[in-house]
């Protein structure tokens, strides 16, 4: 098999495999939740986005990784992870909160869809033997980040649940 389909099914059975985890696990435990709550928890799975930036590192990943998907990705989580470390920092001021909220998520699905079209157009699955030891992001991180910005304003969106 080449680099290409590889990269391609891997990356298409992370998906499948989080979708599955998501859907028996994570959505239950989310909507069981006040909307602060839910909301707190995906800021905290995504205020570990300042990992991108090991994009960057010289010798984490290969020199001829494609150096426009390297930094768009790397800045683009990076800025993400501020805004969801800012929504968490300013829960008790719910204006704010709300706004770090609806910007991280929405900057981060932007910077997510922006990554995939980057990565096409760099020829990014033809090479990904060029992401090294950051293989593992895309394969397995960035289906989970994904899933859980759809979740958020999934839970953003629906009607407010009155308690009996």
């Amino acid at each position: 098999m080449t680099t290409q389909i590889l990269f391609q099914i891997q990356l298409g059975l992370g998906y499948v495999a989080w979708l599955l985890c998501f859907g028996v696990y994570g959505l239950p435990w989310l909507s069981s939740m006040d909307r602060v709550a839910a909301q707190r928890a995906i800021a905290t799975l995504h205020s570990f986005r300042f990992f991108g930036l090991v994009f960057l590192l010289p010798g984490v990943v290969g020199p001829n990784l494609p150096a426009g998907f390297a930094a768009f990705a790397a800045y683009g989580d990076f800025v993400t992870g501020l805004l969801a470390i800012l929504a968490l920092l300013t829960v008790r001021f719910r204006q704010l909160f709300w706004t770090f909220v609806v910007a991280f998520n929405l900057t981060g699905m932007v910077d997510l869809i922006a990554d995939y079209y980057h990565a096409i157009q760099a020829g990014l699955p033809e090479h990904a033997e060029q992401l090294g030891a950051t293989y593992a992001i895309p394969i397995i991180y960035v289906p989970l980040l994904m899933i859980t910005h759809i979740a958020a304003f999934w839970l953003l969106l629906r009607p407010r649940q009155s308690v009996a």
